[in-house]
């Protein structure tokens, strides 16, 4: 039995944002690691596991292509009169918010014409998979959710829409199961190339007793894409919590 992934995902845009870039939005050369954890848990995902991202190939040579969007500059208030807790509390409250006050057009820089390969493997945090509620051997345990995920990934299954960073750019997906049929990245990707520093991923602090997120903490990797495929190395922060 295989204790990994490989799955098949493109789409028409994509945009993975960088976070120096404050106001026009500008996406990476490629798929982020967080951005691919985020993409299979939206095909599969238990609160017991963590999906560990090993590789992702770039496929289709890097084109970016400029865009502008209509966007909202502000939120509905959860907290407030008129705010989404007071509705929860009161079917005559309405939260709204006057979209034609708060519009504003940003450009954005975008990948066009995406297509990767995600390689990952899962890692068991709560190995009480059985219907008793035992604690089952870690290989039986992650055999038990790859087996989840693949049959749900074959029959194109989802919890929601994946999606390439935004909820704009939809990502169509396939199960990779035979290493023949894996595609290979485009001609020009061939050799190596430095992507700069790329977001690995976010730590959350967590309190235990209420469950709120304290603070957030992103770390960075040094990205480098060698015939197209990026190796992603292991999360500097433990993955128990």
């Amino acid at each position: 039995m295989s204790y990994g992934v490989t799955l098949y995902v493109s789409g028409d845009y994509a945009l993975f944002s960088r976070p120096e870039m404050k106001v026009e939005r500008v996406s990476y050369d490629a798929m982020t690691p967080s951005a691919a954890r985020g993409l299979l848990e939206a095909i599969y995902w238990k609160p017991q596991i963590r999906w560990l991202i090993d590789e992702i190939t770039v496929l289709k040579p890097i084109r970016f292509t400029n865009i502008r969007r209509n966007e909202v500059s502000s939120k509905i208030p959860v907290k407030g009169a008129t705010g989404v807790n007071a509705g929860m509390k009161d079917s005559s409250i309405i939260p709204h918010m006057a979209v034609d006050e708060n519009r504003q057009q940003r450009a954005s820089l975008l990948l066009a014409d995406v297509a990767y390969l995600i390689r990952a493997h899962i890692a068991v945090l709560d190995r009480r998979v059985d219907k008793g509620g035992d604690e089952v051997s870690e290989s039986e345990a992650v055999g038990k959710h790859l087996d989840m995920f693949k049959r749900r990934a074959r029959k194109g299954q989802a919890f929601q829409q994946p999606y390439f960073g935004c909820r704009e750019f939809p990502a169509a997906f396939e199960l990779i199961e035979e290493e023949a049929n894996t595609p290979a990245p485009d001609a020009s990707l061939l050799g190596e190339k430095d992507l700069g520093y790329m977001l690995h991923d976010i730590e959350f602090d967590q309190d235990r007793r209420t469950k709120k997120v304290k603070s957030t903490t992103p770390h960075f990797f040094r990205a480098i894409m060698r015939d197209g495929v990026i190796s992603v190395p292991a999360l500097p922060f433990p993955i128990s919590s």
